[in-house]
């Protein structure tokens, strides 16, 4: 199912087409404007400072850094860097198209059903979410790729390739940590080759790769210095560097909308100039709010737990609609959560599309094109037309927690044995 573009087909060549426009929005400005802003000058600045042999973070965890990600990262963008800014930003520009086309392949060879899409079926996840597409290419931000190389894991998993797998997810993890989140997943469903994998290549990933470009003991310290500056901080102001986000409209996790549900928290914060302004339902302080989070987070944990069907009753099609669950939560669970990270939907509205289309039962696929409608309709809220206040309660979260419920839908409703698209024991 998985193939390459061709200029035989016109949705191909639309994709193409918009690929180029995406990609001139990197570029131009860069050669013919001031520069291209967002996160591209940083990502040159870290390769430039591998290549100059410079530091990555202050010394001291305390300060601000500019580069909140681990050093594998910073010497992958190095090799681009050397040649230049425009190469460097064109090289980012090509991975952001290739995941873009690589996760519409792999979702929709990922949904169970066995089934070659029709092309408008197979296009409509990508018309879905084209606006995250298009932070991702006008941020440059890796979230896009990242999630590609998930689904290419979870793919390989699929496929017999368990320790190629477990070395993908490994790979999204060094580059953002949150991908992490699906270790727990393979431990409870104990994909103990994919864990294992995972596990060791983290360790070659952060402590090995970038040590004959740093130094190991560099490397070390470096690694100690981003750690208790991005993972070890958390207070009442914040996490991870950037505390005027945390709390702020622009970060829909679970964490930051429980805490500005529960605490009288400015969710302006991320603009000096704009008035505070509240949303709690009630008022707890920084600790109790936090063990609220944690009580959230089991539940949630516990209700993903208990949907999962024995490893003796999964089919393709459950399985399909478990993963899809487990991107809207690892989506959701990490800390930090803005708009662009809602990329990771593509897999499970992907599903549900699938499911829409192709379940036997009529009243299924109407409520299925029901909820997307809905899910959809949450995120658009996130327009510029609308108050910041519908971000801050969270209607991106609304949305996956809608995709989420028709997922479980499907799982404990599967279609009956002598339908068509029932399919085989994984």
């Amino acid at each position: 199912m998985l193939r390459w573009p061709s200029l035989r087909r016109p949705l191909d060549v639309l994709f193409l087409v918009a690929c180029i426009a995406l990609t001139a929005d990197v570029l131009v400005p860069e050669i013919w404007g001031n520069g291209k802003t967002k996160d591209y000058p940083l990502w040159f600045w870290a390769g430039q400072q591998v290549l100059q042999g410079k530091a990555l973070y202050p010394a001291d965890p305390a300060a601000t850094f500019e580069f909140i990600y681990p050093p594998l990262p910073a010497i992958l963008l190095a090799i681009p860097s050397w040649f230049g800014k425009i190469p460097l930003y064109l090289c980012l520009s090509l991975l952001n198209a290739a995941a873009w086309w690589m996760t519409s392949q792999l979702s929709n060879a990922m949904t169970g059903s066995g089934r070659i899409p029709g092309p408008w079926v197979a296009a409509l996840p990508g018309f879905a979410t084209v606006t995250f597409v298009f932070d991702m290419f006008d941020l440059g931000q890796p979230n896009l790729v990242l999630l590609a190389m998930m689904l290419l894991g979870f793919w390989w998993l699929q496929n017999g390739r368990p320790w190629a797998g477990g070395c993908m997810f490994a790979l999204a993890t060094a580059i953002k940590v949150f991908p992490v989140a699906v270790l727990p997943y393979l431990l409870w469903r104990r994909r103990w080759a994919t864990a294992a994998s995972m596990i060791a290549f983290v360790g070659i990933f952060l402590f090995l790769v970038p040590a004959p470009v740093r130094g190991f003991e560099r490397n070390i310290a470096e690694l100690s210095t981003w750690y208790r500056g991005m993972v070890g901080t958390s207070s009442e102001k914040g996490f991870g560097q950037r505390g005027e986000q945390n709390w702020s409209w622009v970060n829909q996790s679970i964490i930051a909308v429980t805490h500005r549900l529960t605490r009288p928290v400015n969710y302006n914060q991320d603009d000096p100039a704009k008035p505070p302004r509240t949303m709690n339902l009630i008022e707890l302080d920084f600790r109790t709010a936090n063990w609220v989070v944690l009580a959230v987070s089991l539940l949630i944990g516990l209700g993903f737990v208990a949907v999962l069907p024995p490893a003796s009753r999964v089919t393709r099609l459950s399985n399909a609609e478990e993963v899809a669950i487990l991107f809207c939560l690892m989506t959701v669970a990490s800390p930090l959560a803005r708009q662009y990270y809602f990329m990771w939907l593509f897999l499970p509205v992907t599903v549900l599309i699938h499911r829409a289309v192709v379940d036997p039962r009529p009243a299924a696929r109407a409520a299925t094109w029901g909820m997307l409608a809905l899910a959809g309709g949450l995120m658009c809220l996130s327009f510029p037309v609308f108050s910041v206040y519908l971000q801050a309660i969270g209607n991106n979260l609304a949305a996956t927690a809608v995709l989420v419920v028709g997922l479980v839908w499907y799982i404990k409703n599967p279609p009956a044995v002598n339908s068509d698209i029932t399919d085989s024991r994984t």
